[in-house]
């Protein structure tokens, strides 16, 4: 599905179609291991730029995007794993639906182990992207990857979302003739000065907090969970990934990585679209996310470890399939992997187990297994003592198999119930399997799954065949099937959560808002590729 026939679905698709990015940049680069920028074919004062059309390609020193009338390109004298940009850069929006093209890993920032001869910059450079940029990838090694002291701050608009794209999604910049899919390019990594319990309270304190990034190497971590690393709004995720690289199992690139990213940042109104591994993933920290939508995405769609602290609320999840190479591919494991921590005990204890606090999530499934990894299509998996309390929560399954259902616990999963941390109130499970593989298995304290869902009459628990969703496919239906009200969570006391009426990500309601176009629109794009 090529990006012009994508987006054939609403005014605001169109607006995506026409989108482009450029910039004004003046940048000064660090070289690490060995390799470096010192000139470049595209380099130069006659390498690219204005070329009278209004259009001004980044450049710094004598290196220099090539214009080529529509889009700026950048090749590895411009941006790899071997050049960080150590000042602000902008992108701005290009005319006529232009493109920045990036053939290596555009680093913001001086990565820094603190255990060596370096200190992080914590007024480090900043990555700005204007509303209806575009910014494209030609390949797996090709990342945006912010250091901690630095930000990435992508604001887009609802008429003029930012992009972050494979540049198999242009034809005119495709050079393998595949339509664009998942693990095109690497995804976005953002480190941060924020808690994760993969360091020790000593190590906090000392500034030794270094946990090296999956994917590919780079360190977070620290011990200001109010960090600010930037924002994202109005911002589309696609074709982004990877499955495990060197490290094995595990170690992934996802769409978006936010390690240890502080409540400083915040990321809203997102589509995050066939992603290879997981959609957003949390190691720690205590970013806040909200109005996200997520399509198809191979392994999890939120996937929250290490202690993250942070809170959600309009979450859209849906699994589905699409086709490569004339084959039908599942696509979605978890909707949820909720891990809790990676260390515990008294060296630990600064950082307690992830404990966000979650409210109107919507989570349709499928009775398919993902290309990734052969695994089921669930809605949540609980594992290393979890312990989060999630209102308004809509989970689906019309179809299923002995091996997949709505809700997973693993024996470590199990703990943040034992422990009285992890709850649903005013949810809804309309699946036809409810429990993976276990029955109505029980906790250690001999309740039993089912027992703790209902939570005192608190939630529901319907059939898979079951009227939930409007004919739209997308709000929640209140009047059907669906007995219980939802939580107006005012109880809360807190301003991030806006007051509802309603179970799941979205109303019918108000089909004018901009969040039931943002999930209207995205689900159409996935729908179409």
């Amino acid at each position: 599905m090529k990006f012009n026939t994508l987006f054939k679905v609403s005014a605001v698709a169109t607006a995506l179609f026409l989108a482009g990015c450029g910039g004004d940049i003046n940048v000064t680069p660090t070289v690490n291991n060995g390799g470096g920028s010192n000139g470049g074919s595209d380099g130069g004062a006659d390498g690219g730029g204005d070329s009278g059309s209004g259009a001004e390609c980044a450049s710094y020193g004598n290196v220099q995007g090539s214009y080529d009338g529509q889009d700026c390109s950048y090749d590895t004298d411009f941006a790899s794993a071997t050049i960080e940009i150590a000042e602000d850069i902008t992108f701005e929006e290009l005319p006529d639906g232009g493109v920045h093209v990036f053939e290596g890993a555009l680093q913001i920032g001086e990565d820094c182990d603190t255990t060596t001869d370096c200190e992080i910059n914590q007024n480090g450079p900043v990555m700005t992207v204007e509303p209806g940029a575009t910014l494209a990838f030609t390949s797996g090694e090709s990342i945006v990857q912010v250091a901690r002291g630095a930000q990435l701050n992508a604001i887009g608009t609802f008429e003029k979302p930012i992009t972050f794209t494979s540049a198999n999604a242009f034809d005119r910049l495709n050079v393998t003739g595949d339509e664009p899919r998942f693990a095109d390019w690497g995804g976005i990594i953002i480190n941060g000065n924020g808690k994760t319990n993969q360091c020790t309270n000593a190590q906090r304190e000392g500034g030794t907090c270094n946990i090296e990034s999956e994917g590919i190497v780079s360190y977070f971590g620290g011990n200001d969970n109010a960090d600010n690393s930037g924002s994202m709004k109005y911002v589309n995720i696609w074709y982004a990934g990877s499955g495990p690289r060197e490290g094995g199992d595990g170690d992934d690139l996802n769409s978006l990585t936010l390690n240890a990213v502080g409540s400083g940042s915040s990321y809203e109104f997102l589509h995050i679209h066939q992603g290879y591994d997981d959609g957003v993933e949390f190691f720690g920290g205590a970013a806040n996310i909200k109005h996200i939508v997520f399509t198809d995405n191979q392994d999890d769609s939120v996937d929250m470890d290490a202690g993250w602290q942070g809170k959600a609320q309009f979450l859209f999840i849906k699994h589905g399939t699409v086709t490569v190479d004339g084959n039908t591919v599942g696509m979605g494991n978890g909707g949820f992997e909720a891990d809790g921590e990676k260390n515990n005990g008294s060296d630990y204890d600064d950082v307690p187990a992830s404990a966000p606090t979650i409210a109107n999530v919507t989570i349709i499934t499928t009775d398919r297994k993902s290309e990734r990894d052969d695994a089921p299509s669930i809605a949540t998996k609980f594992d290393d003592n979890f312990q989060g309390q999630m209102y308004n929560v809509l989970k689906i399954k019309e179809n299923g198999t002995a091996d997949d259902g709505c809700i997973f616990f693993t024996s470590d999963g199990e703990a943040g119930v034992d422990n009285g941390e992890l709850d649903f109130y005013n949810s809804v499970m309309a699946c036809t399997n409810n429990f993976v593989n276990t029955g109505d298995n029980t906790f250690g304290d001999g309740e039993t799954y089912s027992q703790w869902y209902d939570n005192g009459g608190v939630n529901e628990v319907l059939d898979g065949s079951a009227t939930v969703l409007n004919d739209d496919g997308i709000s929640t239906d209140m009047s059907s099937s669906i007995t219980i009200e939802a939580n107006d969570l005012t109880s809360l006391n807190d301003d991030f959560f806006t007051p509802v009426d309603f179970i799941g990500a979205l109303s019918d309601d108000d089909t004018s808002s901009e969040w039931y176009q943002w999930v209207e629109t995205a689900v159409a794009a996935a729908d179409a590729d």
